[in-house]
């Protein structure tokens, strides 16, 4: 009788070599095992856990798949809308252009996120100025996208010292994915509307994939009730109003192959990004921004070379930029004349990433595959540019509307950082139903030193239907340059006395499947921060130590061909160890469900509804909690012209539900009221495939 083990083995096996990535006989005795085409659809694998392929219940970690099929299932239109379907994952919102917050069990400290790692086909997006994925992010638009792949909790010792909270690796697809040419376009609600082009095929052994994506909207215009003029100076304040959201964006992602031998590139543009609820939570319909992003990769991968190793050469290379394209209104008020211009802004900034790599899998010892590398980092950033009509302190210019950007009251000096690493993975399989994965990287700063991190993951296949796992892992976070240089700065000042942060985590985790259409898993978790960095009143600071604690819970359902059920459930309550108070800005609970039903055989309908449980405020905010909320989307998909024409239209938030996202109280609650979210939106598609 062939185990539900082995034959996740074979599995992996199986599209780890249709996939073009080097399969291992010695690993597991039984490979190739023929398995039926209910079983080949119920099963998903990911690479995020451990670099290799993996079925997902074996993974090194607690990790979560989003195909391209459930994310058309969920009639998402941004990335944004996609994650916040994950267990233990929320998407919140900062007041400065409304930027998600991605956080990972309660991990939440400024409005920056640098706790978060985004990945593009595995190339970081993090920038040395705030540690994130720019501030003007501006979303990600979804039908490039082959797959989401998430880690909630560390993951250092593969990704690095970003990978503090979680990693999320958005994987594009391929030419061999797209076949053909796919044009479509996209019209709703707030004078939206997008366009898209994929085209992708193969001539002998080249393959290519090119996606274009634009967009244009105004974005929702939900109320602003309160806003810190409004509590400072009242009559020069333009709350009430409305929270300022337009932007364009544009996105291409371009994957080429030739046998052993990828290079990608991608470019994502931002451009009139309005100001959300204020660069200073200040209403401003005035300022904008654009931002630019660009990556290049060059991957090569040997399986000749040595007998019983894999050799990759990895090269990426980054530059970003961002920058005022109208002049901020950091706050509307002339304080008693000596502003009569009001206050104004116009900070901008370039920088420049590289990195190479060379790692390699061995599979000379029997049951063992061993991974390692070795590489190199050199980031730059400069070009801080800065305009205004304000000095230190807020003090007026008396030049009044000036050029700092070589001077020292420019908002951040430029600085460069390098760093070198060296990992070493062993996947153990010393028994057939148990494996230990355990690895360690060390990372070298130039401004920070080094740091070890970690990881050790004991999986263990219980039964031929259960799997447990222990996990165990350390990150390290460096600050970025705001949190450590920022200077003349209304808003974040910075703190070179900062020490870098750091996170044990540890995990046990069950997943459950009696039958190939029935799934359930769960995972406990425990974490403890050291050096948390928040801003306090204004300038960054190690907060001290947290601790978080929490379970997810998460459970498929195949009823049949035509009707499929995904649930999930999650708590987590991260405190401040020496108050013992909640954190706060992070919802307690939050649940999640979604039926898929194909009614006829080229239409189908999806309901989803998103259940977030109310947050805490931070320690010292005495405002009420905010409240919890829930929020129901339905998207129905038809397919004509022999599956050639598809046409979809999808409603959410279908009952106008009033929803807030927590507004900061450090330095002050600067904005009572919080920021309001989306209201009920509609959205109609259609595309066609040549």
């Amino acid at each position: 009788m062939i185990t539900t083990t082995r034959r996740f083995c074979a599995l992996s096996l199986a599209l780890a070599a249709s996939a073009g990535y080097a399969t291992d006989d010695n690993l597991f005795e039984d490979s190739l095992w023929a398995l039926s085409p209910e079983e080949l659809g119920q099963i998903r694998v990911t690479s995020i856990a451990s670099g290799t392929i993996t079925p997902l219940d074996k993974a090194a970690a607690v990790t979560t798949v989003i195909t391209a099929e459930d994310i058309a299932a969920m009639g998402a239109t941004d990335i944004d809308e996609v994650l916040e379907t994950v267990p233990g994952l929320h998407v919140g919102r900062s007041f400065q252009a409304y930027f998600p917050i991605y956080t990972f069990r309660g991990i939440s400290g400024s409005d920056y996120n640098p706790q978060a790692l985004l990945l593009i086909n595995g190339s970081p997006l993090t920038t040395l100025a705030f540690g994130n994925r720019y501030t003007i992010w501006g979303g990600m638009p979804v039908k490039s996208i082959s797959r989401i792949e998430v880690i909630r909790g560390p993951g250092s010792a593969l990704y690095g010292a970003d990978a503090f909270a979680g990693v999320i690796n958005v994987i594009t697809k391929t030419g061999s994915e797209m076949e053909g040419t796919l044009a479509g376009t996209r019209a709703g609600s707030f004078d939206t509307y997008s366009a898209w082009l994929l085209h992708g095929g193969r001539i002998g052994d080249l393959q290519l994939g090119v996606t274009l994506e634009y967009m244009d909207t105004r974005g929702q215009k939900e109320e602003i009730k309160e806003d810190f003029m409004a509590l400072i100076a009242p009559d020069d304040s333009l709350a009430p109003g409305e929270v300022n959201l337009g932007r364009q964006q544009a996105e291409v992602h371009m994957d080429m192959s030739y046998k052993d031998v990828t290079v990608r590139v991608g470019y994502q543009g931002r451009y009139g990004v309005e100001t959300g609820a204020g660069v200073a939570q200040a209403l401003d319909p005035e300022g904008e921004y654009a931002s630019d992003r660009l990556t290049l990769e060059f991957l090569h991968t040997n399986r000749d070379w040595f007998e019983n190793w894999e050799i990759s050469t990895q090269l990426t290379y980054f530059f970003g930029r961002q920058k005022p394209t109208e002049t901020s209104v950091i706050f509307p008020s002339t304080f008693v004349g000596a502003f009569p211009d009001r206050v104004l802004a116009e900070p901008g900034y370039k920088e420049e990433h590289a990195r190479i790599q060379l790692s390699s899998i061995f599979r000379g010892w029997k049951d063992h595959r061993i991974r390692m590398g070795i590489g190199y980092f050199w980031g730059d950033l400069y070009e801080t540019t800065e305009k205004k009509n304000f000095l230190s302190g807020l003090v007026p210019n008396p030049g009044g509307f000036e050029d700092f950007s070589d001077s020292d009251e420019v908002w951040l000096p430029e600085k460069d950082r390098t760093s070198y690493f060296l990992f070493l993975q062993d996947e153990w399989q010393f028994t057939q139903n148990w494996q230990l994965t355990s690895g360690v990287r060390y990372d070298h700063y130039s401004d920070f030193g080094e740091t070890i991190n970690p990881r050790i993951a004991l999986v263990w296949a219980t039964t031929d239907t259960l799997t447990t796992k222990l996990l165990y892992g350390r990150a390290f976070r460096a600050p970025s340059f705001v949190e450590l240089y920022a200077i003349s700065n209304p808003v974040s000042l910075g703190n070179p006395d900062l020490d870098p942060e750091t996170i044990n985590s540890y995990e046990f985790a069950v997943s459950y499947q009696p039958t190939a259409k029935l799934q359930y898993s769960g995972n406990l978790f425990y974490y403890k921060i050291d050096d948390f960095i928040v801003f306090e009143d204004s300038k960054a600071a190690n907060a001290g130590n947290r601790k978080g604690r929490g379970w997810e819970l998460e459970a498929s359902y195949a009823v049949s061909d035509e009707l499929k059920m995904t649930a999930n459930y999650a708590y987590q309550r991260a405190t401040d160890e020496e108050t013992g108070k909640d954190v706060g800005d992070a919802p307690n609970y939050q649940a999640y469900g979604r039926i898929d039903y194909k009614i006829v055989p080229n239409t189908s309908v999806s309901t989803q509804i998103n259940w977030i449980g109310e947050q805490k405020r931070a320690d010292g905010d005495g405002r009420d909690p905010v409240s919890d909320y829930a929020t129901v989307d339905f998207t129905v998909r038809r397919k004509a012209l022999e599956e050639r024409l598809e046409m979809a239209l999808s409603v959410r938030n279908v009952f106008d539900r009033e929803a807030y996202a927590p507004s900061t109280s450090r330095p002050m609650v600067a904005i009572p009221g919080d920021l309001p979210l989306e209201g009920r939106s509609l959205y109609g598609e259609v595309s066609y495939r040549f």
